[in-house]
Formats: structure tokens, sequence, C-alpha cells
């Protein structure tokens, strides 16, 4: 089967929108954007047969460090591998080109997973699931000089900057991802230490009722005990609009989230996901 691989289009999005509507073969990415929003960035290409859309893959540069696979799709009349390597082959080249060392995916499916490992992306850690009961007690914070606050339009700028500052690279969040995670939010807040925002959480909605998607302490103040006061004030809040179960993701080498999680009553959950990386550091 001959594939013609070439970048994407604005032309392209109603047959991508179906392409992802009706095929089996779907990876999306735990993202702010959809994939369609992500059009315009690069890598982002798709593969034809007979001038039919078969096949895409976004792997597009957020911030420079690595490139995350944010959609692979492929239609179930073409071979998987096929259009996987057709595309994988031209993305690789163009990352190089942008200089980027490594590509990553986290995933949920098998036929992904296969795929990776024998394109050489290696498994490199894993992404768990805890969950909160709100049936339960929790010990009072002790951090002391802090204000918890809710977040504004006017934080995002300080929230970017504590952001790069506790996160390794691969982890950390541009300020487009921010602003819409922002956007997007049910629940933003800030700690202040007088003026100086120390930490910041971003809490959805979701099927379970409340998820914590983003929690930063700037690691001058690790130890603190700022994350969990961040943490037991989303809790009330939550509580105080009926929510009854929420949710976080983390690392599964995490200690530090991990021990966090446990003192305000998360379990971990058997779902995980894992995170496969191709070049450059572990993530």
């Amino acid at each position: 089967m001959q594939l013609k691989v070439r970048e994407i289009t604005p032309q392209d999005r109603q047959s991508l929108a179906n392409l992802i509507h009706f095929e089996m073969y779907v990876h999306r990415h735990l993202d702010w954007r959809t994939p369609l929003e992500w059009i315009g960035f690069q890598p982002y290409l798709v593969a034809e047969h007979q001038g039919r859309l078969v096949s895409a893959l976004a792997c597009p540069l957020d911030l420079p460090e690595v490139a995350w696979i944010r959609l692979l799709v492929v239609d179930s009349t073409v071979s998987i591998q096929a259009a996987w390597q057709a595309l994988w082959e031209a993305a690789k080249a163009q990352l190089e080109k942008l200089g980027s060392p490594s590509a990553a995916a986290i995933v949920t499916q098998d036929w992904l997973r296969r795929l990776l490992e024998a394109s050489g992306f290696a498994h490199t850690n894993n992404v768990v699931m805890l969950q909160w009961e709100a049936a339960q007690s929790l010990p009072a914070p002790q951090a002391e000089a802090i204000t918890i606050r809710t977040m504004t339009t006017a934080d995002l700028e300080a929230v970017e900057r504590l952001d790069h500052a506790a996160f390794k690279a691969e982890w950390q969040n541009s300020a487009g991802a921010l602003k819409l995670a922002y956007n997007q939010a049910a629940l933003a807040s800030v700690a202040c230490n007088g003026q100086k925002l120390v930490g910041y959480q971003i809490s959805t909605n979701s099927p379970a009722g409340g998820h914590l998607a983003r929690l930063a302490v700037h690691p001058s103040v690790w130890g603190k005990g700022i994350g969990y006061a961040l943490v037991y004030d989303l809790l009330e809040a939550f509580q105080a609009r009926g929510v009854r179960q929420v949710t976080v993701n983390t690392q599964q080498d995490n200690a530090a989230s991990l021990a966090l999680y446990a003192r305000a009553g998360f379990i971990i959950t058997d779902e995980h996901y894992q995170v496969y990386q191709f070049g450059g550091d572990q993530v």
C-alpha cells in the first residue's frame, strides 16, 4: 500500500474529525487542547491513500524539551504498522530539524504500546490515579504565613514561572496550556506568602465528581505544608459543591506527591498509564 505523507492543513479538519470519531485506532493525549486545536503546530502530519486521508500523527512542540504524541489515528482499512512507520519517520525527521531531543507518549492501549516498542521507545515510568472519598475527616493544614485565594488571569504569568521551577522540563506547562487550563477549571487557587505566589492548583469537573489536574509548589518552600494546604482547601470547596469523589494523577516514582496525597486521604487505584519515551532523558 502506497501512503502519501504530508503536513496537515486547515482543509483537512473535517476529514480528520470524521476519522477520530469513527475509527477504533485512536490515541489522544490527556490534554487541554483537542486534536483539532493543534492544527497549525508542527509536527502534525497526515497520510493519504488514493487521495483519502487515512491516518494522522500529531506530536507538536508546545515546549522545546519533548514532543508528546498528542494524536495518532489510523483508518481500520489500512495497516496500523505501515501508517505509523510512515508518519513517525517523517515526524522524527522534523523533530530533529527543530532540535527536540525526545518524544514521549502516555499509553492507554496495547496496540499503541506495541507500535512504540517496535520503534525504539522505552517504558520509562507510570502515571497512577488516586481517588479521594468525601466520607472522611482530614487533619487541618499547618502551613504558616500563607493565604489561599482564587486564581485570576493576572496570576498566570507568575503561575507559569512557578510551574517551570517546580517541574522537570518534560512535565512543564506552557503559558498557552496554563491559560487553557485556567479557562477550563472548576476550581483554581493560589497560595501566597505576602505578595509572592508560592503555590497553585487547577481542578476540573470529572465523571467521578472532581479532578485535581495540576498542583505545584515553588521548590524554595517545599516541605512547608503548602501543597497540603492547597489540596485541603480544594477538597473543602468541592465538598461545599456536593462533590463526593476527587481524583488525581501523578508519576509512580514521585514519592513526595504520593505522600502528600496519602496524607489528604487519597487512595491509589488500579488505573494507571504507561509512559514511553524515545531519546532524551527519562521523563
